[in-house]
This record gives C-alpha cells, structure tokens and sequence, in this order.
C-alpha cells in the first residue's frame, strides 16, 4: 500500500508522561485512507491530526454508520515498540462493518496502517510504567444525502493517544451495577459490533452507575433479564468454585482480544473455561455462599480489572473481601508481561513495529 504522507510544520508538545489519564491528548498525526463506490480504497495518507470538515448532511450525523476499535503500541524495556494482537482487531472491525453494511477495510491494510503510523510518530509511545500508545482506528459514511440506505462513500481514520490506567483506581477492584431495567443487546442485533451506537445506548445505565456510586454496569441478557452478559467497556468474568465463567459469543457480546487471551492462558493453567450462560441469581447466590472467588472484566484499554463488589437490586455481594484475588492479579501480570515485552510471548501475539 503506497501511503503519502504530509509532514507537521510544527510537532505538538508531548504531555507528562506520569500525568496522562485516559484518551485526553492526541498526536501529531492521523492515518486517513477513503472508499468510494466503483473506486474502492484509495488515496491512503498520513497527515497532521486536525478537525475533519463534514457536510451537515454526511450520512454518519443521521444514521450512525460508524464502527471502531481499540488497541494499544507498548514500548519494551529495551526502547522497542511492539503492538498486541492487531489482526484481531482488523478481523473484528470487518465483522463489525460487515453487519453495518459498510466496506471492509482488509486486514493486511489495516495492520500496515497502524505500524505505519505508530513508526512515523514512535517518539509519542510512552515509557513509563503502565503507559502505552491507545490506538483508534474508526470508519464512516461520508456520503452527503438523506434518506437510510448503504452509503457511497467512506473514511478510514487511525487516532493515537498516549495513555496511563484507563481507572483512576487503576488495579484496585471496582464496584459494578447490574443493570435490571435498560438492556444493551439482543441476539439479531449489533452486539457483537464495535459500534457507536451500542455504547450510546448504555450510557443511561453508566449515568445510573455514577450515581449509585459504582464503577460500570454490567448488563444482563436481552431477552430474558437473567442472564450474565458483559461489563459496559469490557468482557467480564467469575471464578466460580475453581472454574472459569464467561458469557457465550452468540452475537450479544463483544468477540474481545484480551477475552481471547485469558482463555488461552487459563487454559494453558489447567482451568476449565465455561462459556456458557450464568445467571444473574446464581451469580449472587456464589457470591453469598462464597464459591464467588474472584471477577475481574477484560479489554484493551482497562486489560484486567478486578470487581469487588456488585450491585443488583437491593443486593450486594462482596468479592473477595474487596481485594484483588490471586488469579485475577497472575493474569494482569502475565498479560501486560507479554505486551511489555517482560515475559516470552510462546503465543505469537507480538507484532513488532520495525
């Protein structure tokens, strides 16, 4: 893929390192790359970060046909910058696009894309403990015109953002609300998509959260009411009398990267990885009788985040006395030992940006 690329006149001042919080700065540069009916993907560049100009009509503002994803750039002790997994995330986003009915950004282009634009701006991945470069590849509909139908063209944009703990608590455990009355996903629906509009339906259920004094919202199935999904911004799950619970990928639930390198590892442990449907009353039935040993969510951003309490009606449920639990403490170590490049990787899941 050739990729033009158009030089900043002046660099942006980079952010103290032990002061970035989360998706707060943004580089110098963005990857952009369009797609337009009978002409395909063309005109990839790399260019300086700026406001994107749109059309009051571009479909996207009334129609949502937006998808992203999430992956981070980790900087090893050696001063080598390594990327976790990123084909995964190229397959997910052709599946999300795929259900959005928009074109799919090939994975050998995306993959080519994000080590390209994290080699031109390498000096922005952080070096300090728990830091790394977040990455955000997004897509949208940038045909002006109304009326609900595929659109004619799109943009492909790659942002990066230098990172810290995506909690302010960072590994401390977290209080989670289950969510009885709004719902985030039903089987036919856009659930196992990284799309905008899944997660600005669950924002009423986060603003409930808050106030209650919780972390996130863990959602319960669609149809049911019963059944365990995921947490808000990751994939959760419960050990449960030594074993492992996780909700099924059945198009509710977000396909994870992290999800999918836990149960690797687990299983590389010698746990029994259940993904299957656990119900809500069970869950809280464990937690009271104490086979509930530890929960902990998954994902990009957070990677492993212990839950330490849970919510649910006029019920509470303290996990393991409100500390992180060993298992959940082994697979945060092992996973950012990996992605740091402080541990072998005997998986294949680094991807160097040389």
């Amino acid at each position: 893929m050739e990729i033009r690329f158009e030089k900043r006149e002046q660099p942006l001042e980079k952010p103290d390192q032990k002061h970035l919080g989360f998706g707060k700065y943004f580089t110098d540069y963005m990857f952009v790359m369009d797609w337009d009916l009978g002409q395909e993907w063309h005109d990839a560049r790399i260019v300086p970060y700026a406001p994107i100009a749109m059309d009051p009509a571009t479909m996207v503002l009334h129609y949502a046909q937006e998808t992203f994803e999430g992956l981070k750039a980790y900087r090893t002790a050696e001063g080598k910058v390594q990327l976790f997994r990123p084909e995964m995330n190229a397959r997910r986003m052709i599946k999300s696009n795929e259900r959005l009915c928009m074109p799919a950004f090939p994975e050998d282009m995306f993959v080519e894309a994000v080590k390209e634009l994290v080699r031109v701006q390498e000096d922005w991945v952080p070096s300090e403990p728990d830091t790394s470069l977040y990455i955000r590849p997004f897509m949208f509909a940038t045909e002006y015109s109304l009326g609900v139908h595929m659109a004619k063209s799109y943009k492909f944009v790659i942002i990066t953002s230098p990172v810290g703990a995506y909690y302010p608590e960072g590994i401390d455990p977290v209080k989670i609300l289950v969510e009885d009355e709004y719902v985030r996903a039903v089987q036919g629906g856009t659930g196992f998509t990284k799309c905008g509009g899944n997660y600005a339906s669950s924002i009423a259920g986060q603003v409930k959260a808050e106030k209650m004094g919780c972390t996130q919202v863990l959602w319960l199935d669609g149809v049911h009411r019963k059944y365990v999904e995921e947490v808000g911004t990751m994939n959760i799950m419960f050990k449960i009398a030594g074993e492992i619970y996780t909700a099924p990928l059945e198009g509710t639930v977000l396909p994870g990267v992290t999800r999918d390198s836990l149960i690797h590892i687990l299983k590389d442990w010698g746990y029994k990885v259940n993904e299957t449907h656990l119900s809500i009353d069970d869950l809280m039935k464990a937690g009271h009788d104490g086979t509930l040993e530890e929960a902990f969510g998954t994902g990009t951003a957070a990677v492993v985040s212990p839950v330490g309490e849970l919510v649910y009606k006029d019920d509470k449920v303290t996990v393991n006395d409100f500390k992180i639990g060993e298992l959940t403490q082994k697979l945060y170590d092992t996973l950012t030992g990996i992605q740091w490049g402080r541990l072998e990787d005997k998986y294949g899941w680094i991807v160097p940006v040389e």
